[in-house]
């Protein structure tokens, strides 16, 4: 068996001698006690701070299992694994940091610690785990003294931050990114967080008050909703945060005196009602504006605010202002889209003797916009048009590119009596020429009633998916003739019509792929989960069959807008006659 002072030099199953010789000088910069465990949780490096802290001489840890020779609970019993939470965090791979745990030192005693690990790179593609820690009161009999007041260490506020930036800029949500944040500071760094937002009115908007309860973060909306106007010089603490002026430190005390505004009456409820003895406030700044303020707060933590713990929560607040500035931009942008989106869809013609409605559902994670719309419109000869489409694209270029494909449909459709499959031969002539469409799927039809009253449908599907026909006994299946190539392909083929006989009573479901089209899943799963749903809502007035069918059939993982038309002609074959005027089931 190897003496134990060979135990830093051996082991060639560890990358304990490297790390040994060249990692423990690194970690003796750190201002505090350092180890490093290789993927094993076996200890490869050490500093100074730790062997002095643990009255362990180096060779005495390394190549141990740190868990093994180190941890310990209360009492000093060894602490069971699955118990340990920096174990658990170790084996995660990610940051970590506890305030109530215990090491053995060399002398058998406990040593109450405060740590922190987060990965670590030991070359050669191999990844470790550094731990630094610092015993939480010193060991000596009597009581502990008043908490020192310490700045968060370098390597906790690097990690703390790019969590922040992480976590902060992977939504589009200012609601989520909020919630996000104080999730992020509380109980990390205060009992209590704030954060005052002004509005795009310039109104400032309490919007989250929220306190740490144990694990739990509790929302206090009694103290939330709006607040008095920024005071223009005001000297106190949030007003100056609020103009975006400086981070300062506040305190009861601060609001005891007579106010200057009506911010100030707030800040005083706010002291009174949270027992916060010390808080921090801070500016959220964008690039281009005030956006709001973030304040901390301490109540039950006994350590007090001081102005170096300023700088990391002017850091973590602008990293918020960023994140909430993208959002605004991104539900702007959404709004002006959803906007630009209805005006587009057009309304629907009344047909006497049928029943027409229309959805559409924006895509829920794009820019709420797409290129798949519907159309429904009367024809020179009488009959009625019916088209659904879709355009490549999901923004407001893709929008853009339907409206013009659109127009022009109904210009060809209304000025050329032809049959559907030679105004969609026309169409794709002119739409690489005269338009910036690049392609498009699309169904173009034409309904009309026949001299027996029965109704007839004739079509041409460009490369779209399926209509579904379903008889009023629900017997459901596909109209599959009249297929074509996409429009916009500059591929110039024959284009076929496909007929049928609309059985009375019937549904005729027009739709885009973003209703049957889910990823992992084949498109055939998708049409047979269509066909089944729409034969069960057959019986259905029209309106919640149209509802229905879009609850039950769209995936929930789709991220692709919705266009969706249905029609459902007369129980009784009967001639109707009669013009076309405007619907508003829309």
């Amino acid at each position: 068996m190897a003496e134990p002072e060979e135990k830093g030099t051996a082991g060639s199953h560890h990358p304990s001698e490297p790390v040994a010789a060249h990692g423990s000088a690194a970690l003796e910069a750190i201002g505090t006690a350092a180890y490093v465990v290789d993927e094993q949780g076996r200890i490869v490096a050490v500093n100074t701070r730790a062997r002095d802290l643990l009255v362990r001489p180096v060779e005495d840890l390394l190549d141990r299992d740190a868990h093994d020779l180190l941890h310990r609970d209360a009492g000093g019993d060894r602490l069971p694994r699955s118990r340990c939470s920096m174990r658990q965090a170790f084996h995660e791979g990610r940051t970590a940091q506890g305030d109530d745990d215990y090491f053995e030192r060399g002398d058998g005693t406990l040593l109450p610690i405060s740590w922190l690990i987060t990965p670590y790179d030991l070359g050669d593609r191999t990844c470790g785990t550094l731990v630094l820690f610092h015993a939480r009161h010193p060991l000596e009999a009597g009581p502990p003294p008043e908490p020192e007041v310490k700045p968060v260490p370098e390597l906790e506020r690097l990690a703390l931050l790019a969590e922040t930036t992480t976590r902060l800029t992977s939504t589009l949500d200012a609601d989520e990114a909020l919630h996000r944040l104080v999730a992020l500071v509380v109980p990390r760094l205060a009992d209590w967080a704030v954060v005052d937002l002004i509005t795009e009115r310039d109104e400032v908007w309490r919007t989250l008050v929220v306190h740490a309860e144990g694990d739990r973060l509790v929302r206090h909306e009694e103290l939330e909703g709006p607040m008095p106007p920024v005071p223009e010089a005001s000297p106190m603490p949030l007003s100056k945060a609020l103009r975006g002026v400086a981070s300062t430190l506040a305190g009861p005390q601060t609001y005891q005196g007579p106010p200057d505004s009506g911010i100030a009456l707030e800040q005083r409820r706010l002291f009174d009602a949270t027992g916060i003895h010390s808080a921090a406030i801070a500016p959220i700044r964008s690039t281009r504006e005030v956006l709001g303020a973030l304040t901390l707060g301490r109540a039950k933590q006994p350590e007090g605010f001081t102005s170096d713990g300023l700088p990391l929560l002017e850091d973590i607040a602008r990293r918020a202002g960023l994140a909430l500035d993208n959002a605004r931009l991104y539900q702007r942008q959404r709004k002006v889209a959803e906007t630009m989106q209805n005006h587009l869809l057009p309304q629907m013609p009344r047909v006497p003797g049928l029943e027409m409605t229309v959805r559409y559902l924006p895509a829920p994670d794009a820019s709420h916009v797409g290129g798949d719309w519907y159309d429904a419109f009367a024809l020179a000869d009488g009959a009625t048009a019916l088209a659904v489409g879709d355009v490549v694209g999901h923004d407001l270029e893709a929008a853009a590119g339907m409206a013009q494909l659109r127009n022009m449909l109904r210009a060809y459709a209304w000025a050329l009596e032809e049959p559907p499959s030679r105004i969609a031969y026309r169409l794709d002539e002119a739409v690489l020429h005269i338009t910036e469409v690049t392609m498009a799927t699309m169904i173009f039809a034409r309904v009309e009633e026949t001299e027996d009253g029965h109704w007839r449908l004739t079509w041409h599907n460009a490369g779209h998916p399926p209509p579904l026909l379903i008889s009023h006994d629900g017997l459901a299946h596909f109209l599959t003739d009249g297929h074509g190539l996409l429009v916009g392909t500059g591929v110039r083929l024959p284009r076929a019509d496909g007929s049928a006989l609309l059985p009375p009573g019937s549904t005729l479901v027009l739709y885009t792929d973003g209703l049957v089209e889910e990823p992992g899943r084949t498109l055939d799963d998708g049409l047979h989960r269509l066909r089944q749903h729409g034969a069960a809502l057959a019986h259905r007035p029209l309106s919640s069959f149209t509802d229905h069918l879009l609850r039950r059939v769209r995936p929930a993982a789709n991220d692709d807008d919705v266009a969706l038309l249905a029609l459902r002609v007369p129980d009784r074959p009967g001639r109707t006659g009669g013009g076309a005027g405007l619907s508003s089931d829309v």
